[in-house]
């Protein structure tokens, strides 16, 4: 097989196969990044319609889990109704009495803000006008809620001035999870509402002489202290399917559970609080008993194993402490990547994880590699949100270089399979399948180096050659000898390849087979079984021999006979030539042995087909083959004796004395007398 021929093949597949695609799929870098912008761009769709919002929310829960926790907030004290309370007040929710006594009792220690998170548009009484005398004091907060499709609204207590009242809707992510604060809402008659939180941030903010600096409603971004509070867009983050109506905020939990000193109702009737937590500080009060069913999830609650629900009036703290935080210690809001931003982000990922995937070709290598790629993105992901409360998606990214890089491995391999299909094709046609498959799989070093490797392997040798072919071409044209010889040659290489071996070479009329390469054998059971290969296919090659010379008079060409040398040793296997021209073949002394059987004692020829093997040969075949003992021959150009066998052809022959039947029973031979016509 010519190595120039080979490349050429390879330089026309190449050719072929890149005009059938795009002009820019020429190099593996423009697979890659034609696959990467399909893989990026579906997943982006992917995004836009939601999809990846599950995933996308999980992964910012894990990250937030994952934070380091935040000590308490000093600004903030939250007195909680406890299931101890309801019990010790013998009502579900306190009376509007100990509601009045509770804020009269606080207000004594001077807090700048109290919020009661109770609702009060209807009365519990006793003493209801006794807290609407309480909630007449300016820095006294209720609660409205305003409602939506689904609940409706309540109503704040009568008498109370409307900048005392805030609403205390919670956002809550299709997943039940709340992630989000609502700061602002306006309805439909353009009315603008204040949250809950903001009510009582802003009133603890206006002793310190800062208020708004600019309103939501005739702006994009209000501003605190010189912090900008710019709302939460439906795409932002990992979001893309949520309703981002009013003013909202990505909401930042201090720590799942302590967010600030708590107190109970009773321990505040009892006067049992140290008035200092309550100087200066803002004032929560409402229900975290189970049983007021004021409880939510929050990214933390997938990781707890134990009071996994916080409760509303914890929430409204820490949408609280967050804007005090921003305001007043410089601690930043979350912010996002724009859309363009992140499609950029997740193109880069999904490059990278294709290009690993087109340059790494071991599976575990591959495997390792994209699990690298998928912890960074993850590092990444975290590290930007922990020091720099920028919420980059991660599950987009990932999803991405996965796809990528099983659509990248998969094209490969298709591209690698129909070059290999396209390939074996045409070398087929000038190499045996065995040896088109060795080309192929060292491609790469016989391209570069323009050689196969040799190795040694133990194999065996077939010979075999036309007796008296000069004559037989003498009498005949060259156009019909052609024609004949070809005939001839294509029965004997079906013969050789069914029996699991490869023609090596023609040699004019004969021709060279090796059993037992490209593919070395390790085992003594599979020499043994290319000796017995080799051996059936020469009895077959006679008897497709007897079958070509029934046929050939009929069509006025020439009968032939013909001989066969086998033997079994080591051989060497790999490119032999020069530069210029080269060709797979198998060099050693087994070849010549092999050779020189085929040509020995060309005077003694049984039969149409004569077949001569050595005793390297029949020590490995079976009680399948009877042999006749020819004893020691010195071949032609050897100085050592070799003990030659002739293969009997069964059913062809008369059966002389001195054939030996190789049975287990039958350890004794009878030798031909043939010293007279010994080389």
């Amino acid at each position: 097989m010519n190595v120039e021929h080979f490349r050429t093949i390879c330089n026309r597949l190449s050719n072929r196969w890149h005009r059938s695609v795009q002009p820019a799929l020429h190099t593996g870098a423009s697979v890659v990044t034609l696959l990467s912008l399909g893989v990026a761009g579906t997943v982006m769709g992917m995004k836009m319609v939601g999809w990846m919002q599950p995933l996308e929310l999980r992964a910012y829960d894990t990250m937030v889990q994952h934070r380091p926790r935040r000590e308490e907030d000093p600004r903030l004290l939250i007195v909680a109704v406890t299931e101890s309370d309801i019990r010790a007040l013998q009502r579900a929710t306190p009376s509007d009495a100990s509601l009045a006594e509770a804020i009269a009792i606080l207000s004594e220690s001077s807090p700048r803000a109290i919020g009661i998170d109770l609702y009060r548009e209807v009365p519990q009484d006793p003493g209801h006008d006794d807290l609407l005398a309480q909630l007449q004091r300016p820095n006294v907060f209720a609660i409205t809620k305003l409602g939506d499709a689904v609940t409706e609204g309540i109503l704040p207590p009568p008498g109370v001035p409307p900048e005392q009242v805030g609403f205390n809707d919670l956002l809550i992510d299709p997943d039940g999870v709340v992630r989000r604060s609502l700061l602002f809402a306006t309805t439909e008659d353009g009315s603008v509402y204040y949250a809950f939180a903001l009510r009582l941030a802003l009133a603890y903010l206006a002793e310190e002489g800062i208020g708004l600096e600019a309103s939501p409603v005739d702006d994009s971004s209000f501003s605190l202290n010189g912090t900008s509070f710019i709302p939460l867009e439906s795409t932002d983050g990992g979001y893309h399917t949520i309703d981002s109506a009013g003013y909202q905020m990505l909401l930042n939990y201090r720590s799942p559970r302590s967010l600030a000193r708590q107190v109970t109702l009773s321990e505040v009737l009892a006067r049992q609080v140290d008035p200092a937590w309550i100087d200066d500080n803002i004032i929560l009060i409402g229900t975290t008993a189970p049983s007021g069913k004021d409880l939510f999830q929050t990214p933390y609650s997938a990781a707890e194993t134990r009071d996994h629900l916080m409760p509303g009036v914890t929430i409204h703290g820490h949408m609280v402490s967050q804007i005090l935080s921003a305001a007043l210690d410089g601690d930043r809001l979350f912010r996002f990547m724009p859309f363009w931003g992140e499609g950029l982000v997740l193109l880069g990922w999904t490059l990278l994880g294709g290009t690993v995937a087109w340059c790494l070709r071991h599976p575990l290598l591959l495997g390792v590699a994209t699990l690298a790629i998928a912890a960074t993105i993850a590092l990444i992901s975290y590290g930007s949100l922990r020091y720099h409360h920028l919420w980059l998606p991660s599950a987009a990214p990932v999803i991405s270089v996965l796809i990528n890089g099983a659509a990248v491995t998969a094209g490969r391999a298709s591209e690698s399979q129909r070059k290999e299909r396209m390939v074996m094709t045409l070398l087929g046609q000038n190499a045996s399948p065995e040896i088109a498959a060795a080309l192929w799989d060292n491609r790469d070093t016989l391209i570069d180096t323009g050689k196969l490797p040799g190795q040694t392997l133990t194999a065996t040798i077939l010979f075999s050659d036309i007796k008296h072919f000069s004559r037989i071409a003498e009498a005949q044209s060259p156009d019909r000898v052609l024609l004949w010889l070809n005939e001839y040659l294509d029965e004997m290489t079906q013969s050789i390849q069914e029996h699991q071996g490869i023609v090596n070479k023609f040699t004019g009329d004969g021709l060279i087979a090796v059993f037992g390469v490209p593919v070395g054998r390790t085992t003594e059971d599979e020499i043994a079984q290319d000796a017995r290969h080799a051996v059936r296919c020469a009895l077959d090659m006679g008897d497709r021999l007897r079958r070509l010379n029934q046929s050939w008079p009929a069509r006025d060409l020439p009968e032939c006979h013909i001989r066969i040398g086998i033997f079994t040793g080591n051989i060497i296997a790999g490119s032999l030539g020069g530069k210029n021209r080269m060709e797979y073949g198998v060099i050693g002394d087994s070849v010549n042995i092999a050779s020189r059987l085929e040509s020995c004692c060309k005077e003694i020829h049984p039969g149409q087909c004569r077949i001569l093997i050595a005793e390297e040969t029949r020590q490995y075949l079976d009680e399948q083959f009877d042999l006749e003992d020819w004893g020691g021959m010195l071949l032609r150009g050897r100085e050592q004796t070799v003990q030659v066998y002739r293969v009997v052809v069964p059913s062809t022959e008369t059966a002389p004395s001195s054939i030996i039947h190789l049975k287990p029973e039958s350890p004794t031979y009878t030798k031909i007398d043939i010293d007279s016509v010994k080389n």
